[in-house]
C-alpha cells in the first residue's frame, strides 16, 4: 500500500507538471495563464481525495480525459486573443484566432480538473489505508520523486514523448489488474476475464493516442525543447541573406541575422552605441537576453573587446552558437552566461562601458506565481539602479524593444530617470508595435541624445518595483480579464465539489473550515517564497525546482517532527507561525539582496521557510486528529486553489502584501479550530 501510494503521489505531481509545460507550448498564448492549469490541477485534486471514499471503480476517466485533451489540442491548437486588452500587454502575435478568453481558459481548466482527479483519487484509497501521518509522509516522498523526475527530464532537454511514456507506465502500473491463469475456465472467470480486458482498454486506448501525438511532435526536426519552450527553428533567405527564425510556444521571438544586415535593415540597433558617450566605442559590454547571437555579434562589430553575453535559456543560446551566420559565440571575446539577467548583476563586480537590455521578452510565467514573467524583475526601478552601480566612469545603460504602447515606453523612460537622475535618451520608431531605444548615460554628460525626451505624461504609470513588478500592468486594479476567469472558475469549483461528493461533500468538509484556510494560507506562503528566491537567485527554472523541492522538503521535515517528537500545543506553533510572518515582513527582500551570496541563501532558506515548518506542524498536528482523513485532506488542497485565486491580490499589494494576507487566513485558521481533541488524538 505505501509503495502504490508513493506511485500515485508521483504520478499526480509529474503529470501537474507535465500539463503545465504542454499546454502551455501548445496552446499558443496559454504560457501567460499557466496558474489556471494549476487552479485546476488542485481542484482536481481536491475533487479526487473527496470521491476515494465512495468510488466504486477505479478512475478510468482520468486517462481518457487526458488522451481526449492531447489529442483536441493537436488537431485544433487553440489561441487566446491578448491583444484586445489596452489594461495589460501580452509580447505576441497581433493576428490571433480561436474562443474568447473566457471561455477557452475554462475548458483548459476544467480538463486538468478531471484528468489530475484522477491519480488524486488513487491517493485518496490508499489515505483510508494508512495512519494519517504516515500516509501524508509517503505522498510527499511521492510528490518529491515527481518534481525530482520532471527536473531531471528538463535538464537533458527530453521531449514530451518521455513524459508521456512516463505518465503511460504509471498509469498501466496502478490501473491495469494484472491477469492470474485459473486451474480452470467458468464462466465466472471469463467474466473476470472479459472485464479485465475491458478495464485495460479504458486505460490503454487514450493512452496511446496521446503517446501517438506526442511521437509525432517529438520527431519533427525543427522542435526541440528548453526548460521553458517548445522551440521551433526554420531557415529562409531575404535579400540573399540567411535568416534563421526562432519560434517558442507558437510565437515568433527572434531571428539570428547578420549583424551588418541587422544594422542596415533596422538602424535603431545601433542606436545605443551612437547615444552612449558621443559614440565612444565601449571596452566591456555585457548583454542581458543575448538570444541566439544577434547583439552580441553587433557588439563586436562596433568594437567591443569583450562581451558578457546573458541569457536565460540554454537550447536557444546552443541554437545560436550552432547556426547564427556570424557565429557570434565562438568569438574568443565572447563570455556566455545561462543565467537571470537580474541575478547575474547581482553576483558579478565586473564593471561595464555598456550594458544593454537585448529585446528580453520571455513569453512566458514564472512555474507557481500567476503575473511574475521571467523578464519581469529586469525592468523595476531597483534592477535599473543595479545596472547603474555596474557602470563604469563614462559608460551607460541601454534597452530596446517592440513596446507596442507609448504609455510602456514613456514609464520605463521614467523608470530610468529616477534610477539615474537625469532624463534619458529616448528614440521611437513608428508602426504598431512601436520600437524604441533607451539609453542613460551614468552621468547626463555621458550620453549624446537626438530628439530630447518630452517626460511622463499624465497616464504614465509610476516605475515598477521589485516589491510590484508587474510593468506590462497599465492600471492598478486586477484586469477584469483575471476576474472573469478568476470568478467562473471559483464557481466551476463549487459545482464540481458538489458533483462529485455527491450532495455530501461540504458537509463532510464542514468541520474541517480551519484546514481549508491553512491550505489557502500555505499557497500563498509558497508563492511567497517562489517570488522571493526568484528575485534572490533569478528566475531560471532551476531555482524555481529547488524552491519546489525545498518547500515539500519543509513540509516532510515538519510531518517527520511531528511524528517522532511531542511537539508543543497547535496555540504555540501558531506564535511560531506568526513569528514566522513577522520575520518575513520585518525583513524584506530588498534587505537581502544586499547581502553576500553565501549568507544571503542561508538568510533567505531561514526566513522564507520558517513559517512554512510551523504552519504544517500546525497542519499535521490538526490532520491527525480528524475523524474523516480524505475529507479533512481534500478540504487542505480546495483551500490551496483559493490560495491561488488569492494570490492575483498581489496585482494590487504586492508580493510583500500577500503575507498580510497569510496572517488574515491563518489567523482565521486558529479561530476555527476545534478547541477539544477527538477522543481517537486523546
Amino acid at each position: 500500500m505505501r509503495t502504490r501510494l508513493i506511485a500515485s503521489s508521483a504520478l499526480m505531481l509529474f503529470l501537474e507538471l507535465a500539463l503545465i509545460r504542454w499546454t502551455g507550448s501548445n496552446v499558443v498564448h496559454l504560457s501567460y495563464f499557466s496558474n489556471f492549469v494549476l487552479l485546476g490541477s488542485f481542484l482536481g485534486i481536491g475533487i479526487g481525495i473527496l470521491r476515494s471514499s465512495r468510488a466504486k471503480r477505479l478512475p478510468y476517466y482520468s486517462p481518457v480525459m487526458l488522451g481526449l485533451l492531447v489529442a483536441v489540442i493537436a488537431w485544433k491548437p487553440v489561441t487566446v486573443n491578448r491583444g484586445s486588452s489596452s489594461s495589460v500587454i501580452y509580447f505576441t502575435s497581433l493576428s490571433t484566432t480561436g474562443p474568447p478568453v473566457w471561455v477557452i481558459l475554462p475548458i483548459i481548466f476544467v480538463a486538468a480538473a478531471v484528468v489530475l482527479a484522477g491519480p488524486a483519487e488513487l491517493v485518496g484509497r490508499c489515505f483510508a489505508e494508512l495512519p494519517r501521518l504516515t500516509a501524508y509522509r509517503f505522498d510527499l516522498i511521492g510528490s518529491l520523486i515527481g518534481i525530482v523526475s520532471f527536473t531531471a527530464l528538463s535538464f537533458l532537454g527530453a521531449p514530451p514523448i518521455w513524459w508521456g511514456l512516463i505518465v503511460t507506465i504509471a498509469f498501466v502500473v496502478l490501473m491495469v489488474p494484472q491477469a492470474k491463469t485459473p486451474a480452470t475456465t467458468t464462466a465466472k472467470t471469463t467474466a473476470k476475464t472479459t472485464a479485465m480486458a475491458l478495464s485495460a482498454a479504458l486505460v490503454l486506448t487514450p493512452l496511446v493516442v496521446m503517446l501517438g501525438v506526442l511521437f509525432h511532435e517529438s520527431t519533427q526536426p525543427e522542435n526541440s525543447w528548453s526548460p521553458y519552450y517548445k522551440v521551433q527553428t526554420s531557415s529562409t533567405e531575404f535579400r540573399n541573406t540567411p535568416v534563421l527564425t526562432i519560434t517558442v510556444n507558437g510565437v515568433p521571438h527572434q531571428q539570428a541575422i547578420p549583424a551588418e544586415a541587422r544594422l542596415q535593415w533596422e538602424s535603431q540597433y545601433g542606436l545605443p552605441y551612437q547615444r552612449a558617450a558621443a559614440g565612444k566605442q565601449p571596452d566591456n559590454v555585457l548583454i542581458i537576453g543575448a538570444g541566439s547571437g544577434t547583439d552580441v555579434a553587433i557588439a563586436l562589430s562596433k568594437g567591443a573587446k569583450h562581451v558578457d553575453a546573458v541569457e536565460i535559456d540554454p537550447r536557444i543560446r546552443d541554437i545560436g552558437r550552432e547556426r547564427h551566420p556570424d557565429h557570434p559565440y565562438q568569438d574568443p571575446r565572447v563570455s556566455s552566461h545561462i543565467d537571470d539577467g537580474r541575478a547575474f548583476l547581482s553576483r558579478t563586480d565586473t564593471k561595464y562601458d555598456l550594458i544593454l537590455l537585448a529585446l528580453p521578452d520571455s513569453l512566458t510565467l514564472v512555474n507557481g506565481a500567476s503575473s511574475l514573467r521571467l523578464e519581469s524583475y529586469l525592468f523595476t526601478e531597483e534592477a535599473f539602479k543595479s545596472a547603474r552601480e555596474h557602470l563604469k566612469p563614462g559608460g551607460a545603460f541601454a534597452m530596446y524593444n517592440f513596446y507596442r504602447e507609448t504609455w510602456l515606453i514613456d514609464r520605463l523612460a521614467s523608470t530610468a530617470q529616477k534610477a539615474f537622475g537625469h532624463v534619458p535618451c529616448v528614440d521611437k520608431e513608428g508602426g504598431d508595435l512601436q520600437q524604441a531605444v533607451i539609453t542613460a548615460g551614468l552621468t547626463e554628460a555621458d550620453q549624446s541624445c537626438g530628439t530630447a525626451w518630452a517626460g511622463p505624461t499624465a497616464i504614465t504609470p509610476p516605475p515598477a518595483t521589485d516589491n510590484r513588478p508587474f510593468l506590462y500592468l497599465f492600471t492598478d486594479r486586477i484586469p477584469s480579464l483575471y476576474l472573469v476567469t478568476l470568478g467562473l472558475i471559483l464557481v466551476a469549483g463549487l459545482i464540481g465539489v458538489g458533483i462529485a461528493g455527491g450532495g455530501s461533500s461540504y458537509r463532510r468538509m464542514r468541520p474541517y473550515a480551519d484546514l481549508f484556510l491553512l491550505g489557502a494560507g500555505f499557497m500563498l506562503l509558497e508563492t511567497k517564497s517562489i517570488t522571493g528566491f526568484a528575485l534572490l537567485f533569478g528566475t531560471t527554472w532551476v531555482v524555481n525546482a529547488i524552491v519546489f523541492a525545498g518547500v515539500l522538503v519543509a513540509v516532510l521535515a515538519a510531518v517527520e517532527v511531528t511524528r517522532r517528537f511531542k511537539t508543543p500545543p497547535l496555540k504555540v506553533m501558531y506564535v511560531v507561525l506568526f513569528a514566522g510572518l513577522a520575520l518575513s515582513w520585518v525583513f524584506p527582500d530588498s534587505w537581502l539582496l544586499s547581502m553576500p551570496v553565501g549568507l544571503r541563501a542561508l538568510a533567505a532558506v531561514l526566513i522564507a521557510f520558517l513559517p512554512i515548518f510551523a504552519a504544517n506542524v500546525v497542519f499535521a498536528k490538526r490532520f491527525t486528529d480528524t475523524a474523516d482523513g480524505t475529507a479533512s485532506f481534500g478540504a487542505n488542497l480546495l483551500g490551496a486553489m483559493l490560495g491561488g485565486c488569492l494570490e492575483y491580490a498581489a496585482l494590487l499589494i504586492g508580493f510583500h502584501g500577500l503575507l498580510i494576507v497569510a496572517a488574515v487566513l491563518y489567523a482565521g485558521a486558529f479561530l476555527l479550530r476545534p478547541k477539544t481533541l477527538t477522543r481517537a488524538a486523546a
